[in-house]
């Protein structure tokens, strides 16, 4: 899959921070070599904000980088200005499904643990209407429309010609959770089974039997993008959701989600589990 804008943007900023502690300037000193702020320079190596490409070219002399450096990471700033399908919407989204959109965008691989609810990517449109008709917030129909219609465009991105691979381990409550009644149920149940059954669907069932298991904390997912070094965690929280990327954060949900594929059933036993629940209906 090719690098898009958010990696760039994130590996820029990795970069432009490695290169400056290098040679042992603070954000100030090296912002007043290339005339511009200590608060400019931080949004750059936070990955936050746009950033011009003639200021990294500048910060990569000062630095010393060599010329094949300094010309990579400013083609890392220019193309890092491309923006996504969802920046044209005419409705604003929340900020924390922004940025879920952009990384989401890029990834080659989502690692999805879900102990409330299908995992957005394999939900029906009934089924993700009545999520969020039950919402606390008590949204308005018309929002409850743009927010699915998001998730249903969201999910375009398995029919890509090169798609992600998705692996989602739901608990079995997730399963049996009756989410828009009985008919939305059996429909959203057969649809994770016909989901299923693409070569780039994994899906695994954390049964009632398994007790307590690696990820009492609540649903999360690891975006995994081509530099496992950007790699980010998204944890759902009232309200939105909460990202982390920092080695340590994204080590234990690497470690928990592997734990979590090994106490689930198998992919056969999954799938008819799921299938008698579906029956029971």
């Amino acid at each position: 899959m090719a690098v898009g804008p958010t990696t760039r943007r994130r590996q820029l900023g990795a970069d432009l921070r490695r290169l400056r502690e290098l040679n042992g300037l603070t954000l100030e000193e090296a912002g007043a070599r290339v005339g511009i702020s200590k608060a400019t320079l931080s949004r750059y190596e936070t990955k936050e904000g746009s950033v011009k490409w003639p200021a990294v070219d500048a910060l990569c002399r000062e630095y010393g980088a060599s010329d094949e450096e300094r010309l990579a990471l400013v083609e890392l700033a220019k193309g890092a200005k491309i923006q996504g399908w969802w920046r044209s919407l005419a409705d604003p989204i929340p900020e924390s499904m922004n940025l879920m959109l952009t990384l989401e965008d890029e990834v080659i691989r989502e690692d999805h643990y879900a102990c409330m609810y299908i995992p957005g990517l394999l939900q029906t449109r009934e089924y993700a209407e009545a999520i969020h008709r039950a919402s606390e917030m008590q949204c308005p129909e018309r929002e409850v429309q743009h927010m699915v219609d998001i998730r249903m465009k969201r999910q375009e991105l398995l029919q890509r010609q090169n798609p992600p691979h998705i692996w989602c381990v739901i608990d079995e409550a997730a399963i049996r959770r009756m989410v828009g009644g009985h008919e939305v149920m059996r429909a959203q149940l057969r649809h994770v089974l016909s989901m299923s059954e693409l070569p780039h669907v994994t899906v695994q069932v954390l049964p009632f039997s398994t007790g307590a298991h690696a990820a009492a904390v609540g649903s999360f997912v690891v975006l995994c993008g081509p530099n496992p070094d950007l790699d980010v965690v998204y944890v759902d929280i009232l309200g939105g959701g909460l990202f982390m990327e920092k080695p340590p954060e994204l080590e234990r949900y690497r470690l928990a989600f592997q734990y979590l594929k090994a106490q689930a059933l198998d992919l056969k036993s999954s799938a008819q589990l799921i299938h008698r629940i579906n029956k029971e209906l």
